[in-house]
């Protein structure tokens, strides 16, 4: 069938269908068929006198409460009068609650009225609270309106939306029947607040009652509503807060799966609703229909709060979602074997142990290699400039045959003294020997490091030119004299030179911030005298 075209396809099905209707004719006809036997086989078998009387035959009986309605729903007085006669309770009711009294009220039969105010309660009411008189006063029936009241009305009766008679009333004359009776009977607009408040006090009563008590504050009845659901349906507020400060909770659904904020929105509680919200009910929470609590809002006033309560909600979410942590640790439990935890042998710790101190060690020797190398070329760079300037102090003789000499004998070292009147003889090179370490300056018995090494190298190579020495004019410090080997070196600062034994390098200068170098390179040259 999937190859033909649609024109095929169309004449196909039209024929399969007659083809079924033909079915059905035929099996209709031989039901038929077996029903007409078998009714003449019952009918031969007891004889023609009793066909018409022992014949199958239907009884069809209904409730006192469904006869008393239809009766008085269509105005019936004969009948109505006849049930209750026959102690038929005027008071019976539908599913709704919904009582003969009230059908009269709202189809305005006044003499049905008065038939059954003869036994009926002036006072009932329906599921939703409403009395007759709440009835006749929104249908605007002054005749019955006038009737109520004379028989004992109650004009402060007020029904599940919180309204009395007179809220509902749109006819001007009715409502002056109303107000003129409210004034008659001495009705004050306390006693009015005192009436409206009367359920929530009750209300509220029972709920301390309860948390005294300490019973469960959430308990559901046969529908499955808690006593915030019935708070949040009549607009009780005070009643609310007091349940939710006793723990009652706002996601509990009755068996229609509504919460309390759905029958907040249903019934059009505002603030209730504002304050479920507040304690976190849910604007998107879906009854069994899957309806929400702005689904279920019919005023457009309303909605836009709701709306607004929506919008709110969800920004004060999302602000919360950004500033919490994105890592959360879930807590642990006796012999759990979480993920993040992982077992590791000993091998592998030592191997990995000693993966990380060869990582440290290849650091560590980068960082020290790359501050040898500064030394080095700091070394050499000082060097080059010793070497200079030793070459310029042996060029550059002062005319009275002084030099510019920076090292002097130990024995010769003194403060500059005036200028000598000639007497100084010329410049001798000669070697510093270079004697052993005393054993007191040798700073313990630690090996050399290679940074210590290379400094004294550097060191080594700044003195590596010639230093000049000159004779005292006595003749004293000569070669032939006691002093034939000179003592330890002195710098210009006064700072010791000694040698290093372990390295067998020249001598290394223990340097110092040289605080008087600018004064004597200000009065120029030193002279010895």
């Amino acid at each position: 069938m999937e190859q033909t075209v649609s024109v095929e396809r169309q004449r196909l099905a039209r024929k399969r269908r007659a083809q079924q209707l033909k079915r059905w004719a035929a099996c209709e006809r031989d039901l038929q068929g077996k029903k007409s036997k078998a009714e003449k086989r019952h009918g031969s078998a007891h004889g023609p006198a009793h066909s018409h009387t022992h014949g199958p035959g239907k009884h069809v009986t209904f409730t006192a409460t469904v006869e008393l309605l239809e009766a008085a729903a269509r105005n019936d007085l004969e009948e109505v009068r006849y049930l209750l006669e026959n102690s038929v309770s005027p008071d019976l009711c539908n599913q709704d609650g919904l009582t003969a009294l009230h059908q009269c009220c709202i189809d305005d039969h006044e003499d049905m009225l008065k038939v059954l105010l003869d036994g009926a309660s002036v006072n009932v009411r329906d599921r939703e609270q409403w009395t007759p008189l709440h009835a006749a006063a929104t249908c605007g029936y002054t005749g019955l309106v006038h009737t109520l009241i004379q028989q004992g009305a109650d004009l402060l009766a007020v029904n599940s939306d919180g309204n009395m008679p007179y809220d509902l009333c749109e006819d001007d004359l009715v409502l002056d029947i109303i107000e003129a009776s409210m004034a008659n009977h001495g009705i004050t607009q306390a006693m009015i607040n005192e009436r409206r408040a009367a359920l929530e006090q009750r209300m509220l009563g029972d709920v301390q009652t309860l948390l005294r008590d300490g019973e469960d504050v959430n308990q559901q009845d046969s529908q499955g509503a808690t006593l915030l659901h019935v708070a949040a349906a009549h607009g009780l507020l005070q009643a609310a807060e007091l349940l939710l400060q006793g723990g009652g909770r706002t996601e509990i659904q009755d068996r229609d799966g509504w919460q309390p904020l759905h029958a907040a929105a249903c019934w059009g509680q505002v603030h209730v609703a504002e304050l479920l919200v507040s304690h976190g009910a849910s604007l998107n929470a879906r009854t069994w229909l899957d309806e929400t609590a702005i689904d279920l809002c019919e005023d457009e006033q309303f909605r836009a709060v709701l709306l607004d309560l929506k919008h709110k909600r969800d920004v004060i979410m999302r602000s919360q979602l950004r500033h919490t942590t994105p890592l959360c640790r879930r807590s642990s439990s006796t012999g759990s074997r979480g993920k993040l935890v992982r077992r590791t042998s000993l091998s592998d710790k030592n191997r990995l142990h000693r993966q990380e101190y060869e990582t440290i060690a290849v650091l560590w020797m980068g960082d020290r290699n790359e501050e040898e190398e500064e030394e080095d070329d700091d070394g050499e760079k000082e060097s080059n400039q010793v070497d200079s300037q030793s070459v310029n102090d042996q060029e550059g003789l002062t005319p009275e045959g002084g030099t510019h000499n920076s090292l002097v004998p130990a024995a010769t070292a003194a403060p500059a003294d005036p200028p000598c009147a000639g007497d100084c003889q010329d410049p001798v090179i000669w070697d510093v020997p270079r004697p052993p370490l005393p054993e007191g300056l040798w700073s313990g018995g630690r090996g050399l490091t290679l940074f210590e090494l290379k400094k004294q190298r550097a060191a080594a190579r700044n003195l590596g030119h010639a230093h000049p020495n000159c004779h005292l004019g006595n003749g004293s410090g000569g070669p032939g004299s006691e002093e034939d080997l000179p003592p330890p070196l002195l710098a210009t600062n006064g700072s010791a030179v000694f040698y290093t034994p372990a390295s067998g390098d020249p001598p290394l200068l223990r340097l110092k911030q040289p605080l008087e170098e600018l004064e004597v390179k200000g009065r120029g040259c030193c002279r010895i005298s």
